[in-house]
């Protein structure tokens, strides 16, 4: 006696399209509230909430590379960077990895913010265009070599930073090229190197 074949259900190639076009639908909701990645950004962004010892402490090791390459001090490096960027939390060091105010120039990359200048014996917002960096050490390498560098109308604008014995004749010499508008400048850097002994990493 022949055997009776079991009839095989078959499901409709229309079902079929539909629930594939489902599964994919999940698939791109799950991807689209998966935490974003920001583990390798364009710009690395630094953590604005460190102590300030650990602001000290990211800067060091790179301030002391740059002195034994180009003698200029860590403890004027990391008191420009601590004064310059308020401890690494001001917008422009924050978001641009600019730890100096360094202003940009012609086609540098750059964003613009507002800032205080002091102008005629007193403080004034003014506008200007900020350099924008990849990182805090691309910031320092650009600001030490500044000195090295000098400007454009005079190379040897900021050769007495270089050749300071020690971080009071830096900040002075800082003071004197007129690297920032502010009359006490010199002043404020030698205050935070004294305050954090900023002077035992030279």
């Amino acid at each position: 006696m022949a055997r009776k074949k079991k009839k095989q259900f078959k499901i409709p190639a229309i079902i079929v399209g539909l629930l594939l076009i489902l599964i994919g639908f999940v698939f791109s909701l799950v991807s689209l509230t998966d935490p974003v990645d920001n583990s390798s950004p364009l710009i690395q962004q630094e953590d604005e909430n460190m102590t300030k010892q650990e602001f000290i402490d990211r800067l060091q090791p790179h301030a002391e590379e740059l002195q034994e390459g180009y003698g200029v001090l860590p403890s004027i490096i990391i008191g420009q960077a601590i004064l310059e960027s308020n401890w690494g939390t001001s917008q422009l060091a924050h978001e641009y990895n600019n730890l100096f105010g360094v202003k940009a120039e012609g086609s540098q990359d750059k964003v613009n913010l507002e800032t205080r200048e002091y102008i005629n014996q007193q403080w004034v917002v003014i506008e200007g265009d900020f350099r924008v960096y990849q990182s805090w050490e691309e910031s320092m390498d650009d600001h030490t070599m500044l000195f090295v560098n000098g400007v454009d109308w005079d190379p040897q604008k900021y050769e007495e930073v270089l050749t300071a014995q020690n971080y009071q004749q830096a900040a002075d010499a800082l003071q004197e090229a007129g690297y920032a508008t502010d009359p006490d400048y010199s002043e404020k850097v030698k205050n935070v190197i004294e305050n954090y002994q900023l002077d035992q990493y030279d």
